[in-house]
């Protein structure tokens, strides 16, 4: 392997270990803020035990979070130098304010609401861990600007074989990472939802704490499964998005090679990328990918043939990490929705509780193949159109790639051991 492969080798492994704790944070902090709210609305001492039971699990996921979020931002320096020299000037005041201010914001009240239970009055308190939820929620919105940049660039002029940025307000109202930080966000609603589900089903499958445990698979349950149904509704819409600003990346998700109108969507295909064909092709329902494209039966959708060999994505990876992710959220509706017609007697239900533990990693999984899908079919391009990808790595030698390559792996994989530990080990304790 080459520099370039080490290099994004190393990046998307870390990446997608860090991407472990960030959707958990994102969605457990609001549910820890909503059951702390109902603590001071009913005085129900209930709720603040749920408040913290499920804010320590919250406070373990975040710390490793952070550990693993650190090293990310340094290897635009040291494995994409050439990017960072480029477009720096419009990734670099992105990444910046997210770091001063909503990373800042959230890690300063996480220590306040941490140590000020017996120190702060029962509101104050509760607004902290709001401010949390926000500021987290804020900060995934600097980071997803900033890759919807690389997605859909604006804002920037050439200059000096640079791009500079030219409108901010033009990046930051970029509809293409609006629409991709609302999918990710309320994606990583869905895995909080899950999250709280299954380690509630556990304990209810034990009898424990049934009152308790009760009210929390309730409560996830009502938050995942409006979640999923709001991802499923926004999904076409970033679908069209996608379509607009990246056809050959809609075109690999669907391994759609002849341009056409009417397009048909395939239930079951097989692509070929040797022979740009699909081997199998079957259960075609006409027009729809038109539709789904465009909400036109008659629009036209560029295939892959449309573009040179050069310029297309991984298909096949591309094709498989979609139909994962839309096989996968459509369980998860499926399975929410039968939790909501079960919610009243759940202990008559040990097969959907028992179901409900085994689904904790769907929303993971999920999460997981639509970032794929984001980021291998942007490729060959590190920014849409602007900068390819080979052109954005460092000169440096592969021995050194290799070698950081290893140690990220080893790191990572106990780091996220770790995490995986912990939250077992004390989601397994009966709340005190």
């Amino acid at each position: 392997m080459d520099t370039l492969m080490l290099s994004r080798l190393q990046f998307a492994f870390a990446t997608f270990i860090h991407f472990i704790f960030v959707p958990l944070t994102l969605g457990l902090s609001i549910l820890v803020a909503y059951m702390e709210t109902k603590y001071v609305r009913t005085g129900d001492e209930t709720y603040k035990k749920m408040a913290k039971f499920w804010g320590k699990l919250f406070l373990i996921n975040f710390a490793l979070g952070v550990v693993t979020g650190i090293t990310l931002e340094f290897q635009f320096g040291t494995n994409w130098s050439r990017y960072s020299t480029y477009v720096g000037d419009i990734f670099g005041s992105l990444l910046a304010i997210e770091a001063t201010a909503a990373f800042f914001l959230e890690s300063t009240f996480v220590a306040v609401w941490v140590f000020g239970w017996k120190k702060l009055s029962k509101t104050f308190h509760a607004v902290c861990i709001w401010i949390v939820a926000f500021a987290a929620n804020l900060s995934a919105l600097w980071i997803i600007l900033a890759n919807g940049f690389m997605q859909n660039p604006m804002g920037y002029v050439i200059r000096n074989g640079r791009a500079e940025l030219d409108s901010f307000y033009a990046v930051i109202t970029n509809g293409f990472a609006w629409s991709q930080y609302i999918h990710t966000v309320v994606g990583s609603y869905v895995l909080a939802g899950f999250f709280v589900m299954g380690v509630s089903a556990w304990h209810l499958l034990r009898k424990q704490n049934i009152d308790f445990f009760g009210k929390s698979f309730r409560i996830g349950l009502g938050f995942a499964l409006v979640a999923s149904l709001v991802v499923a509704i926004q999904g076409h819409t970033h679908g069209n998005e996608v379509a607009r600003v990246q056809p050959a990346k809609l075109a690999a998700m669907e391994s759609h090679w002849e341009t056409g109108t009417h397009v048909p969507m395939y239930l079951f295909s097989i692509p070929d990328e040797k022979n740009e064909r699909n081997s199998v092709e079957a259960f075609g329902i006409p027009s729809m990918l038109s539709i789904l494209a465009f909400n036109d039966p008659a629009a036209e959708v560029k295939g892959l043939k449309a573009f040179a060999p050069e310029d297309r994505p991984p298909v096949t990876l591309t094709f498989v990490s979609f139909r994962l992710m839309v096989g996968f959220g459509t369980l998860m509706i499926l399975l929410t929705v039968w939790g909501f017609l079960k919610r009243n007697n759940l202990l008559d239900n040990p097969r959907y509780l028992q179901l409900m533990v085994w689904a904790i990693p769907v929303p993971y999984l999920t999460l997981q193949a639509g970032w794929a899908v984001a980021e291998v079919g942007r490729q060959p391009w590190i920014v849409y159109g602007l900068m390819r990808t080979k052109d954005a790595v460092s000169p440096i030698a592969t021995s050194q790639v290799a070698v950081s390559l290893a140690a990220f792996v080893v790191v990572y994989l106990l780091l996220a051991s770790l995490d995986i530990y912990l939250l077992a080990k004390y989601a397994r304790k009966v709340p005190a």
